[in-house]
């Protein structure tokens, strides 16, 4: 083995070895790398100081299950994707319900009119609503129904979690209730499904 391979090799493996050990250091309160928090923690406090007290509050907690909802959302998709790639090949897509399709592509070509609107704008099932992943799942049953309880489990939680994701869409508080309704469906499904 030639001096550079060698030195990469040395250098990939001691990355991580690192990385093995941080992680340790980390679940015992040890810092490991920069602590950005505070200065996140800054710039928010100034963006959001010339608002009430009150709805600073507000929008610190409704942030943490916007988060949430955020990754649930995404992992769901992720799943979709996953799955029926595996199942059905790279051109799972064309196999899905026309009306699925047809929404996404009308709201793709708007978000690609919106051109002043920067984001991710080529993936078609990131235009898919919420509501309709559960349909896409039900749709292609035979490829969860190893994955999930029953389609009855499915379509309960997801209803459920679409009309929590669209009042906090819509920037409404919801009760302390609800923040554990969604954290206890939340957690069912990643338990479930494996996560």
């Amino acid at each position: 083995m030639d001096s550079y391979k060698k030195d990469l090799r040395d250098f990939l493996f001691r990355g991580l070895m690192f990385e093995s050990e941080a992680t340790g250091f980390q679940k015992a309160g040890i810092q490991i790398g920069a602590d950005l928090s505070a200065a996140d923690e800054k710039l928010l406090a100034e963006q959001i100081a010339p608002f009430s007290i009150s709805r600073r509050n507000n929008a610190i907690e409704m942030a943490r299950l916007y988060a949430l909802l955020h990754c649930f959302e995404n992992e769901v998709r992720f799943l979709i994707r996953s799955t029926l790639e595996e199942n059905e090949g790279v051109d799972w897509w064309e196999k899905l319900p026309q009306k699925v399709k047809g929404h996404a592509k009308s709201r793709q070509e708007t978000a690609f009119k919106d051109s002043w609107l920067e984001g991710e704008k080529e993936d078609l099932l990131g235009f898919v609503d919420f509501g309709m992943l559960a349909a896409i799942i039900i749709e292609k049953w035979s490829f969860f129904e190893d994955i999930m309880p029953s389609q009855h489990w499915l379509k309960q939680r997801m209803e459920e979690l679409e009309k929590s994701r669209n009042f906090i869409a819509h920037n409404r508080m919801l009760l302390p209730s609800e923040f554990n309704r969604i954290y206890m469906y939340i957690a069912d499904w990643n338990r479930v499904i494996g996560l």
